[in-house]
């Protein structure tokens, strides 16, 4: 029987057969995902996952394998039937981090006891709402604190464990720089 080398519940071997292979071939180290979305009225809408695209090849098993719904709190006049964009932004931030810090981790021999987030993020509903056209809608700041329980790592490696995750995350990365978003109406 072949003992997998897994650390954190990250298969260490195909990791570094996956960094092998991208360093070998960039090409597959670019990746589309797509969202397909649907408005249910109001503010809801649904959405399902569509085809994910790595290395110029189509993987069609995830087109319509989950579905995401968003709307908005009723106090920001939504029907509050599901999680609000604002908050996809956190928990996608949130998703990234912990695939970077477990990968990470693992890399680099920390064993995760735990790990924890809380994030936060403000908005000014003004500029959306057309009271302050001039300001940009967007989030103000987010914070993240990220709690993490390694007993046989000192506070140094984590402390270093926690910047590799900000240099590495490609959510935070998205998040702080300017993204061209190309709209096109159908």
């Amino acid at each position: 029987m072949e003992t997998k080398n897994v650390v954190n519940g990250v298969d260490l071997d195909a990791m570094t057969e996956t960094i092998d292979a991208v360093r070998g071939d960039r090409n597959l180290g670019e990746v589309t995902f797509s969202v397909n979305g649907e408005w249910q009225g109001g503010f809801r809408v649904d959405a399902q996952t569509g085809n994910l695209v790595q290395g110029g090849q189509a993987d069609t098993s995830r087109a319509a394998k989950f579905s995401m719904s968003s709307d908005e709190p009723a106090s920001l006049l939504g029907t509050d039937t599901a999680v609000s964009p604002a908050e996809y932004v956190l928990q996608a931030l949130a998703g990234c981090y912990t695939v970077t810090l477990a990968a990470n981790a693992a890399s680099r021999g920390i064993e995760l006891e735990s790990y924890k987030l809380e994030l936060e993020g403000d908005f000014d509903l003004a500029s959306f709402l057309g009271v302050a056209p001039d300001e940009a809608p967007g989030a103000k700041q987010i914070r993240v604190k990220v709690d993490v329980v390694a007993p046989k790592s000192t506070r140094e490696e984590i402390e270093e464990l926690v910047d590799v995750v900000q240099q590495r995350s490609p959510i935070r990365d998205t998040l702080i720089r300017p993204v061209e978003v190309v709209t096109t109406l159908v």
